[in-house]
């Protein structure tokens, strides 16, 4: 058997990287496409993270050029497996200790739709996209992250397929729904042992009993969202709705809160609030009962739209006969907080995976294509992670130099040149880039993907 030839490496700590895929591509122009569209991924988020920038070609006519071509070829129709990819990448999260998911943080559940043009791409359809807030042309995705208070990271993604893709609608029996595809994910998530504390979600999964019913035949812990009007079978003198009851609940000041409980959450940003959590006890919902129904504002007179959650969840209060009887973990008010609390990287991550790496930038139609490029859009975010990690090993590589004065380091600080050609102040630190390059390589801008 021939040996097998090197790939092109890619700059930086993007080769160590992109060499733990190597066994699952079969051919050197694979594995080339492959670091070439991570390290274009990866370039600042003012770049188009279309199929010709990601190949250095003109938008339009650029197309035919056969640098496009080949990674058109790379996503249509080459022999790799997106699934496997996905794979790769999840163990790589998972052998590092400062990345692997443990059992404090949470397994999310969300959806994105990505607005296109046409009808001939996959899953396309006239729907609601969430991210328009509005009926729209596009395609929608079901998504899985993990997150906890330090790392946040996809772990799979299935596109939905509207009813008129399927000859006989929503009764064929390969139509799924978005809460069907979302109870997959979990059990993915289970079956791969990725561990977390409970599923949380939006109200879309929150409401809808289907899910919460298959997560609980699961045994799985879950905390989601309620819409305000929430309400349930009730005789008409009495309150039937979470946010009538929240309202209607004794308050008179922090000093004499009542039934709330505060409870204070603390910040990225190292700042601190006190927000006020309740308890419902109402209808279905109490802590004696199978659910639980929470408020949580930050203010219980007003409830502003903002900062309220009406949350419901299986996991029982800590010491209740329900605890004694259920495998799920209990609960305080303050973790339920905590855990819901989690569900707010999703947005982050949307800001990253999506309008920085071009998560909905891709130019291909075939349900294939399409996952192919999700699948390496979730590589590019991983190494982020990944590169986070490494960094420190690899912070005194000898083909970095520096312009400027000598520091205590005996490295030199990079310095902004005037137009005149003359040394002007120091350049910002942490920017764009940390360093020069002094070989076939980014100047440094991987640092800072």
């Amino acid at each position: 058997m021939s040996k097998r030839l090197p790939a092109t490496a890619a700059p930086g700590l993007l080769e160590s990287f992109a060499a733990a895929f190597d066994p699952l591509f079969s051919k050197r122009n694979q594995r080339d496409a492959f670091r070439q569209y991570l390290a274009n991924l990866l370039l600042p988020s003012e770049r188009n993270k279309t199929l010709t920038a990601l190949a250095n070609t003109e938008p339009v006519i650029g197309a035919q050029h056969p640098r496009a071509q080949q990674l058109q070829w790379f996503l249509s129709e080459s022999t790799w497996d997106a699934q496997q990819v996905n794979q790769c990448r999840l163990s790589l999260l998972r052998a590092d200790p400062s990345t692997a998911p443990t059992a404090t943080g949470v397994l999310v559940i969300d959806e994105t739709g990505d607005r296109k043009a046409g009808t001939k791409t996959a899953h396309i359809g006239r729907q609601y996209l969430a991210n328009l807030g509005k009926i729209d042309n596009g395609v929608v995705s079901v998504t899985s992250l993990w997150a906890d208070e330090h790392v946040y990271c996809p772990l799979d993604v299935e596109p939905y397929t509207p009813a008129h893709w399927f000859p006989t609608g929503k009764v064929d029996p390969d139509f799924r729904t978005k809460p069907q595809i979302a109870l997959e994910l979990v059990e993915q998530a289970v079956e791969a042992r990725i561990p977390f504390r409970a599923v949380v979600a939006d109200s879309f999964y929150g409401e809808h009993e289907g899910f919460r019913t298959g997560l609980q035949h699961l045994q799985i812990g879950y905390v989601m969202a309620l819409k305000p009007s929430h309400a349930w079978w009730h005789p008409a003198d009495q309150l039937g709705a979470v946010q009538a009851i929240a309202a209607a609940t004794p308050w008179q000041d922090a000093t004499h809160p009542g039934p709330w409980i505060a409870i204070p959450r603390s910040f990225r940003d190292g700042h601190t609030e006190r927000w006020w959590a309740l308890e419902v006890i109402a209808g279905p919902y109490g802590p004696t009962k199978a659910q639980r129904a929470v408020v949580v504002t930050t203010d219980p007179t007003t409830l502003p739209d903002k900062s309220t959650w009406y949350l419901i969840s299986n996991l029982p209060v800590p010491e209740s006969d329900h605890a004694q009887h259920t495998v799920l973990p209990a609960a305080t008010l303050e973790e339920i907080v905590r855990l819901y609390g989690l569900r707010m990287w999703v947005e982050q991550s949307y800001k990253q995976v999506k309008g920085t790496l071009g998560w909905a930038e891709y130019q291909v139609r075939s349900d294939q294509a399409i996952q192919r490029h999700w699948a390496l859009v979730c590589c590019a975010f991983t190494f982020c992670w990944w590169h986070a990690s490494h960094t420190s090993a690899s912070a005194q590589c000898s083909a970095v130099t520096y312009v400027g004065a000598e520091s205590a380091k005996g490295l030199r600080e990079p310095t902004v040149e005037k137009k005149n050609g003359q040394p002007g102040a120091p350049a910002p630190e942490c920017l764009v880039a940390s360093c020069i390059t002094t070989g076939a390589r980014l100047v440094g801008a991987l640092d800072h993907a």
